[in-house]
């Protein structure tokens, strides 16, 4: 076989490499990286919570469980869209099931008034675990219900379907970072953590 002909094989075989490598398109994402929305009072303090779990990947503050489209923060403020302050957890499945971040969630938040969460009144403070599909609803229930008997008395957390959620505007996000101490004297001054050690003991908020 000649050297051109053999050049000419080569081109063609290097070319077909090259479309497959396009053709296959980008890595696949973490098979392991899960999301969850809850909604506790404030977002500041929801979203501080949660990044202190092992495995949770990051923490997004927002709005969730009304019928407004891109809501801002001033509307949600307002009560009128039906809306809750919401956090969206990401995180390693494979480092925290959902089960545990439910639990997590129980221990930071007064499972027993609705409309209201510690200092913050109105339904756009409600709590709320809202699920994405059967297993998160069964679990969410199922958690629930052990809240209840442990202190038995009805618990007003609500267990709503995920529809959409909304990311709130930038400066909400990671608030307890950008703004420490205004965070710090809005969480001492609203009860929050006091509250919650009534409930579940010393140390509860860990």
């Amino acid at each position: 076989m000649n050297t051109a002909r053999i050049s000419a094989i080569c081109a063609a075989l290097c070319g077909a490499l090259v479309v497959t490598t396009i053709a296959a398109g980008p890595a696949p994402q973490n098979p392991t990286l899960a999301k969850a929305v809850f909604a506790a009072g404030c977002f500041w303090c929801v979203e501080s919570d949660f990044d202190k779990v092992p495995g949770v990947v990051a923490t997004t503050s927002g709005f969730a469980g009304g019928k407004e489209k891109n809501p801002s923060y001033e509307q949600v403020s307002s009560g009128r869209t039906g809306h809750a302050e919401s956090v969206e957890v990401e995180y390693d499945s494979a480092k925290v099931s959902y089960d545990q971040l439910l639990d997590d969630y129980w221990h930071h938040v007064d499972p027993f008034t609705g409309d209201r969460q510690f200092c913050d009144v109105g339904s756009q403070y409600r709590p709320i675990i809202f699920y994405r599909n059967d297993q998160e609803k069964r679990l969410a229930e199922e958690s629930k219900a052990r809240i209840e008997a442990r202190f038995k008395r009805a618990v007003a957390v609500q267990i709503m379907p995920l529809t959409t959620f909304y990311r709130a505007e930038e400066y909400h996000q990671d608030f307890y970072k950008k703004n420490p101490q205004r965070y710090h004297e809005y969480r001492t001054g609203c009860g929050r953590d006091r509250r919650v050690e009534e409930i579940w003991g010393k140390g509860a908020t860990r």
